[in-house]
């Protein structure tokens, strides 16, 4: 199969994990319209599929994603702003309302709308060799794709406005010393790592995560009486749900609590 008959977005579940890989090695996975409206379709399908306890995003070859592919746009009869309602917005938005934990397992350089995607997963996982620039700046465009939201919320409005201003590059050791991950793991077994990551992630409580995600994202914009108010609600069905008993009872029973349950037949 050739690389431009290859599917642009590779699928594998294994231990309640499903692993999202951008496939267009050769362009460093640049994003056109078949991978970024593929990509939300596969978190849809992951999102609904009750198999699928954690999602991974990562990327083919050596990066993970450098950004739109400038050469897909050029001379298309679309606005920037159509552009990013039909393809980017969509995929960010279903990454942070998605009900499961995201992983964005960074292999390589994340540059442009690739570093938003980066940003966007509820845990960052980077490989040593990992790069992310804001690079949008080099050709006088706005940062999009969440970038504006999520950095400055990372690394505060200084650093972010210098990176994006900037365009320098941020390496591994700087990007865990800043927030921009939460670990950095060897490049020589960084898929494993990763797997092994989010298999850990995958035995956690389900439904309690999608309501911690949930009351996390509206508490990024709210009160603190609106997230206390939210706490209250979410908890109720929190406690009201099989996992709380489950943890209870495992915590009296002084055992590891069981919170993966079989799949009826």
């Amino acid at each position: 199969m050739s690389q431009s008959d290859s599917p642009v977005i590779l699928s594998r579940t294994h231990a309640g994990v499903r692993t999202l890989t951008l496939n267009r090695p050769d362009k460093l996975n640049a994003a056109n319209d078949a991978l970024l409206l593929s990509l939300t379709a596969e978190l849809r399908a992951a999102d609904a599929d009750a198999g699928v306890r954690v999602v991974v995003i990562t990327g083919a070859g050596r990066g993970f994603c450098a950004g739109q592919d400038l050469g897909d746009v050029s001379g298309r009869d679309m606005t920037f702003t159509e552009h990013l309602n039909h393809t980017y917005n969509p995929l960010i938005r279903t990454i942070r309302g998605l009900g499961k934990p995201v992983i964005t397992a960074v292999n390589g350089v994340a540059a442009g709308a690739g570093a938003s995607l980066a940003l966007s997963g509820d845990i960052r996982l980077w490989a040593q060799s990992a790069s992310l620039i804001e690079v949008f700046s080099n050709i006088a465009l706005v940062p999009d794709s969440g970038s504006t939201w999520l950095l400055p919320r990372l690394v505060g409005y200084h650093r972010a406005f210098a990176l994006m201003a900037l365009a320098d590059r941020v390496r591994a050791d700087d990007a865990l010393k800043y927030g921009l991950c939460e670990e950095v793991l060897a490049d020589e077994d960084f898929a494993d790592a990763v797997q092994a990551y989010a298999e850990r992630l995958a035995t956690r409580p389900a439904h309690a995560l999608k309501l911690t995600k949930q009351a996390l994202n509206a508490a990024m914009t709210s009160t603190l009486d609106q997230a206390l108010d939210l706490e209250a609600e979410l908890q109720q069905l929190a406690g009201d749900h099989w996992e709380h008993e489950e943890g209870v009872t495992a915590f009296k029973a002084k055992r590891a609590p069981e919170f993966v349950r079989p799949e009826p037949a």
